[in-house]
């Protein structure tokens, strides 16, 4: 499973670099994503960023949003050519931070290949092992950031045994993930009933 599970992260990873070589230079610095301020480019920087765990998080502590901007903030800082040219490195050559926190990587990953996409009003069919890790990601965020997971019965319609209790929320895997991680834009494509 550990090993499934690295292949699709790097296949993932690849997708993600193939959205990001379809967009025009204008879309890629500054498009509209799902993640407030940041283009593109940005969240490339972040997600790879992930990898770099100890240089990347630890000097900021808690402020993981500081690291978050730190990582986007570097990204910029890089021509296209370059910051693809890492991006290829990375998909590839998946660290062992990234390893070791597979589910949480996968999953952070596809919420922002979403972001990117769904931003610039691009869609995809998510691989079956990405939705379910943008809706594992969804629920973990949700403990974090907005306690939804734990005030909703979620029930996926696309093959996730329902979770929780409280205010059913109907929807695919992706869409329920999302939402729950605070893209609230994908809230209309789920089903809200008591």
């Amino acid at each position: 499973m550990r090993f499934a599970l690295v292949d699709e992260l790097r296949a993932e990873r690849f997708r993600f670099i193939e959205t990001l070589e379809g967009l025009s230079d204008e879309e890629f610095d500054s498009g509209t994503t799902l993640c407030a301020g940041w283009a593109p480019r940005d969240v490339l920087g972040h997600v790879i960023g992930f990898d770099y765990l100890l240089g990347s998080y630890l000097p900021y502590g808690t402020r993981i949003h500081a690291a978050n901007q730190a990582q986007a903030e570097r990204a910029r800082m890089m021509s296209r050519r370059r910051l693809m040219e890492w991006a290829r490195h990375w998909a590839a050559n998946p660290s062992l931070t990234a390893r070791l926190a597979l589910p949480l990587a996968l999953g952070d990953l596809g919420v922002h290949h979403q972001d990117v996409l769904r931003g610039l009003g691009l869609r995809r069919q998510v691989p079956d092992a990405v939705a379910t890790a943008i809706f594992r990601e969804g629920m973990q965020l949700s403990l974090w950031m907005n306690r939804r997971v734990l005030t909703h019965r979620l029930v996926p319609t696309d093959g996730h045994r329902p979770v929780g209790r409280g205010r059913q929320v109907r929807g695919t895997r992706e869409a329920i993930g999302m939402w729950l991680a605070g893209r609230d834009s994908v809230a209309k494509e789920l089903e809200f009933s008591s």
